[in-house]
């Protein structure tokens, strides 16, 4: 799995670039209504399952855990389309499904920490990942009744943090990845 994951490096890159930017957006217009909200989350959820899709295919032939990127990556798919194909949807129905991905997401991330405990050091910045994704989703579920405004403040902390911890777990893997590393 180290394999993949430090070939694949630059998908994590992409998707903690893209979280940040998501994250700043959503900061810098706070009074954006709640469909524009559905639309950037939708097209974030797809673009970064789409990049996790990538990365399971391309890592297909060096075997290994393949499928767990795969996973993660038609979670993504599925989550976006299901967001644009209900642009209408209330505010709870919203939040159920960022939650549920979110915290589905997260307990992945936190499997490919553990899974990787004896073949790297630093880890943990994917573990804190997926942490960092549970208690999102925990939170989103336990609220149901916050603000717009606070679901998107809420949602933009979590995009921003989530971003920077995979832009530092991807500069890790492409760490171990190089010639030096092996």
């Amino acid at each position: 799995m180290l394999t993949l994951l430090s070939k694949n490096w630059w998908i994590f890159l992409l998707r903690g670039i893209l979280a940040i930017l998501f994250g700043v957006m959503a900061f810098a217009w706070p009074g954006l209504t709640l469909a524009t909200l559905v639309t950037f989350f939708g097209a974030w959820a797809l673009v970064s399952g789409c990049f996790a899709l990538f990365g399971a295919f391309s890592g297909k032939k060096s075997g290994g855990d393949w499928w767990v990127l795969l996973l993660h990556g038609l979670l993504g798919i599925v989550v976006g389309v299901l967001t644009f194909r209900s642009p209408g949807i209330t505010a709870i129905a919203i939040l159920w499904y960022i939650a549920f991905w979110a915290i589905v997401t997260g307990v992945i991330e936190v499997a490919t920490a553990i899974r990787l405990r004896k073949e790297i050091r630093g880890e943990g910045w994917i573990m804190l990942a997926g942490i960092a994704s549970v208690i999102f989703g925990a939170l989103l579920l336990a609220y149901p009744g916050a603000g717009a405004l606070a679901l998107i403040t809420l949602i933009a902390a979590y995009a921003a943090v989530f971003g920077v911890i995979l832009v530092v777990a991807s500069l890790r893997l492409r760490k171990l990845g190089s010639p030096a590393a092996a």
